[in-house]
């Protein structure tokens, strides 16, 4: 509803800065408040290593990897388009140059894009989905864990909720190690 990974060039600004907020929130597993509150300079975009800081509860900072090459490519347009080089990554609508983007503005253009997709799905969903996602392609609790900046293990293992298929083939891995020994 918002735009594609390939928006065209008339695209207004504020959508594309849509596109990017949410999708940050899911491709990094992050808070939509996380995202609001990043800057410019929390990124660092050097090619094959590119990360961002996020700045989550209690003061805490936890640097993720940007692992998906269309985000990035998506984020380095926004960025070039939106003409950002220091400051809020996403920013209030007034001319493009106003302060940072609100939770509440964010949440409110989150809740008009699912009205208009007839989706009811919550914005906190993203950092769900993007857990649930890596945990079912094998990713270790400890590192979803670190990647969503939660204090404890137990937090993280809600998200662990593997489908059929994929606990099937770690017990059957399970058991092929065991049956050939050490």
């Amino acid at each position: 509803m918002i735009c594609s990974r390939r928006p065209r060039k008339d695209l207004p600004l504020d959508r594309l800065r849509d596109r990017v907020l949410f999708e940050t929130a899911y491709v990094c597993g992050a808070r939509a408040s996380e995202v609001c509150g990043l800057y410019v300079e929390d990124l660092d975009l050097r090619l094959d290593d590119e990360h961002v800081r996020i700045h989550g509860k209690g003061g805490s900072v936890r640097t993720v990897l940007l692992d998906d090459r269309g985000y990035v490519t998506l984020l380095k347009l926004y960025l070039v388009r939106a003409g950002y080089t220091a400051g809020p990554l996403f920013r209030a609508s007034i001319n493009g140059r106003g302060g940072p983007l609100s939770y509440d503005a964010a949440h409110h253009r989150w809740q008009t894009y699912c009205a208009q997709a007839e989706a009811e799905i919550d914005i906190h969903q993203l950092r769900h989905a993007h857990a649930t996602e890596l945990i079912n392609a094998g990713v270790s609790i400890e590192a979803v864990r670190r990647r969503l900046g939660h204090a404890s293990t137990e937090t993280t293992q809600l998200y662990a909720l593997l489908d059929d298929k994929v606990a099937d083939a770690e017990i059957r891995a399970a058991r092929r190690r065991r049956e050939t020994g050490p």
